[in-house]
């Protein structure tokens, strides 16, 4: 079996073809078992954000298994299989593991560093165990993940600066806005982006936020984090007209704002223009709505040049970080060989376990008649030891005879011997 990880991120393909084979919370545990039946995998676990959607799956069959998956992808997403061949990526074995670690550590983020993805590895990690497609392998893959990804926080300035998505939106209001004092914000969505997203306009000095969600309850949590007012995702187009700043992340599959929505809200403002920012996929803003006067429209890919003046500051660090994540690769390759011999061991000890008990029978026995209990105990020691040298020993003459000196090299050092003295105590032949 071998580990793969195979994905489409925002290196590979833009957010036209991101939106078409991203998963919402309610449709992985479906996409988790169909998939990891149709490409026949013997385990599976899906990660999907705004910026990737990838698979990490242990396979029988690896060379199969990413076709597979384009295959099943295709049908249920309706897309060509051209297309996702040419946005697709694969690693496999140590690299696959490697690259999964950078990803949860953020060095494989449009921001780099950025802290979310960590938090979105865990969820795919339980929505996998929920759904019940990971097992001993990939379970024992993210425990070492999520350990290596918080050394990596812990032990470098990876995460120092502000720099995210939510980040670089915000700081993009601040080169339209001067005074932002005077401007209302509009957070469409309450989970951890948005969260984010409200605490960066708070620092920059908006303090009149509403909060837009599809449940209210959940709304008003944030809103009463943020100090904002909740209203219902039927309540935008009002309180569209009295926006400056809207800016949307949402798990929705079709769009929550659209043209005609947008064009009537400014009218009503007579024309004063709306920031807006999408960092949601698929998106929450039709495309459309770019095309209006007096709209600045921004999707997650437009956010790249601010991301890369920012990313800098981290480039040292992330250096710190791939070497963690090479030391982590190693020791969970170290541990998993360690892992294979387990049973060999088991074995090992059984086997001898059953010589002991059966000359300690043999022994009680001799004691029992009456025999000299330090004659017992000679012979108990010599049969014991005969016993459990008797096959190693047939075998290293063997090797012998066989002229395999790397295999007696590794014999004498798995029993402990010094295979120079053990040499040095027979004359023979050299036919070399």
């Amino acid at each position: 079996m071998s580990l793969l990880a195979f994905g489409i991120n925002h290196n590979t393909a833009d957010i036209s073809v991101r939106e078409k084979v991203a998963f919402n919370p309610e449709q992985l545990r479906f996409a988790l078992v169909e998939a990891k039946r149709s490409a026949e995998l013997q385990e599976l676990a899906v990660l999907s954000t705004c910026n990737r959607t990838e698979f990490y799956c242990v396979s029988d069959v690896p060379e199969q298994a990413s076709a597979r998956l384009i295959n099943w992808l295709g049908d249920h997403r309706q897309i060509e299989r051209a297309q996702l061949q040419q946005a697709s990526y694969v690693h496999q074995g140590s690299a696959a593991l490697q690259h999964i670690m950078k990803v949860a550590s953020g060095l494989d983020s449009m921001v780099l560093g950025e802290p979310q993805i960590l938090g979105q590895m865990k969820q795919a990690y339980g929505y996998s165990q929920e759904a019940s497609t990971v097992g001993e392998h990939l379970n024992r893959i993210f425990q070492k993940t999520f350990l290596v990804a918080k050394q990596v926080r812990t032990h470098t300035d990876i995460g120092r600066n502000p720099v995210s998505v939510a980040y670089a939106a915000v700081h993009l209001a601040k080169r339209i806005f001067s005074n932002p004092e005077k401007n209302r914000a509009l957070l469409i969505g309450a989970g951890e982006t948005i969260e984010l997203v409200g605490r960066h306009l708070i620092e920059y000095g908006v303090t009149n936020l509403v909060v837009a969600n599809r449940t209210l309850e959940r709304g008003e949590r944030l809103a009463q984090a943020l100090g904002a007012k909740a209203i219902l995702l039927s309540d935008i187009p009002e309180q569209l007209v009295h926006s400056d700043i809207v800016i949307s992340s949402t798990a929705s599959t079709l769009p929550l704002l659209g043209k005609g929505t947008v064009e009537a809200a400014l009218k009503a403002r007579k024309h004063k223009p709306i920031f807006m920012v999408d960092l949601a996929v698929p998106r929450d803003i039709e495309p459309q709505v770019g095309d209006l006067d007096d709209v600045y429209l921004y999707t997650v890919d437009d956010l790249q040049d601010v991301v890369q003046a920012n990313i800098k500051t981290r480039e040292g660090a992330a250096l710190e970080a791939e070497l963690l994540i090479q030391s982590g690769v190693e020791d969970f390759i170290r541990d998993h060989r360690s892992q294979e011999a387990v049973g060999l061991v088991r074995c090992y000890r059984s086997a001898s376990e059953k010589l002991r008990d059966e000359q300690l029978q043999s022994a009680l026995r001799m004691l029992a008649k009456g025999d000299d209990p330090e004659k017992v105990l000679a012979t108990l020691a010599n049969r014991l030891t005969n016993k459990l040298i008797h096959h190693p020993s047939i075998r290293l003459k063997q090797l012998g005879a066989e002229g395999r000196d790397d295999s007696l090299i590794a014999a004498a050092d798995l029993l402990d011997l010094d295979i120079a003295e053990s040499q040095q105590l027979v004359n023979t032949l050299n036919f070399e």
